[in-house]
């Protein structure tokens, strides 16, 4: 097998998990469909002169190149050939992401594979091979969810292009997904979802908010705290659900009693939401995620990329907002065994509600 073939095919099994050799199936469509990406990409100088291309769509591509250039030379992420090049899916998601808990667990299944170590996802570049994925576990009596997904790391083992996908979505939306898939590979740690996708979370809320202050308008960093603040609100109300249920879960209660008080409490966060949504102003942003099935499964999404989040604001804190220093602070955290590191997150997370607790004192 050539070199090239096997690095392309090196990238794709960072891109979805293999759940077995065996499954032969699932193994070709992760090749194929990543083959057909990495041979179909152009240069970006190639799609941004190209008069028959879409004006709004060249204007996003050379925001997201200037989005790069922005992530390596003031935030400090890997410079190499990643996002130089486009290809354009013709579709809304690149990826479909299963992901799956137990009906009374927020444990999420695990899938492993050899370069990426365990995630808390399989996924699919075919919605239809997704959604038979996902029906075989909810007839297993899981709670399962499907997400699209944007955009996707190899995590520096290929160069990863820029996706139509990437940029259907606002101007401050773009830059942070650039800065996020770049932050994916400046730290990854095998085995361990939440730390890589909070700190990739964390890195493109902080490199967002560098990028607006050095060139947004005072409108623009005005919206974009506001828009914070209401998600910060919305992670809470849902972290409020999942230690609520969680406490359900751990309790001796009659399985059919659990599954009714569970649907009462998923029931309850909709009404919770539409009380909260009515100090916002109209602002309507998480319509669409209430507008799905609320199960186990759709809070672990949401806790994998934001649980984590507050520890790696106090590391940036305690690093003196010096990206340079963080990422080497992230790193000692990142080579510690896992229960190690959990102890670890967790005391900076008690920081963190420390902080909070007496800042709302204070004021």
């Amino acid at each position: 097998m050539p070199l090239k073939y096997l690095r392309i095919l090196a990238a794709a099994l960072v891109v979805v998990p293999l759940s077995g050799c065996s499954n032969v199936g699932y193994y070709s469509q992760i090749v194929s469909g990543h083959m057909q990406i990495v041979m179909g990409k152009k240069p970006v100088a190639e799609v941004t002169e190209d008069e028959s291309v879409d004006k709004q769509l060249r204007r996003r591509i050379m925001l997201a190149v200037q989005a790069r250039d922005f992530a390596v030379n003031e935030l400090g992420l890997p410079d190499n050939d990643s996002y130089k090049t486009f290809y354009d899916t013709r579709r809304n998601y690149v990826t479909w992401n299963v992901v799956a808990a137990e009906e009374f667990s927020f444990t999420p299944k695990q899938w492993c594979f050899p370069v990426a170590g365990c995630v808390s996802y399989r996924g699919y570049y075919d919605i239809a091979d997704a959604r038979d994925y996902a029906k075989g576990l909810e007839e297993d009596g899981m709670d399962v969810t499907l997400n699209g997904a944007t955009a996707y790391s190899t995590l520096g083992w290929f160069a990863d292009p820029l996706l139509n996908t990437m940029l259907n979505r606002s101007d401050s939306g773009i830059v942070a997904l650039l800065i996020h898939e770049l932050a994916h590979q400046q730290l990854y740690v095998q085995g361990d979802s939440k730390f890589n996708e909070s700190f990739a979370v964390f890195v493109d809320q902080a490199g967002l908010e560098l990028w607006q202050n050095r060139r947004g308008s005072s409108e623009q960093i005005t919206e974009l705290e506001s828009r914070r603040e209401k998600q910060e609100e919305f992670i809470a109300l849902l972290r409020g659900t999942r230690e609520d249920l969680d406490k359900l879960y751990r309790s001796d209660v009659q399985e059919s009693v659990m599954r009714q008080q569970k649907a009462e409490r998923f029931d309850q966060l909709r009404v919770d939401y539409e009380t909260l949504k009515r100090t916002w102003g109209g602002y309507r942003g998480y319509d669409g995620w209430f507008a799905r099935e609320l199960n186990n499964a759709r809070l672990v999404s949401v806790a994998t990329y934001n649980d984590y989040v507050p520890a790696f604001e106090v590391l940036f804190e305690q690093s003196n907002k010096d990206f340079t220093v963080f990422y080497q602070a992230a790193k000692r955290l990142a080579d510690m065994p896992m229960a190690q590191r959990t102890l670890e997150m967790q005391a900076l997370i008690d920081a963190a509600n420390k902080a909070t607790v007496q800042a709302g004192q204070s004021s």
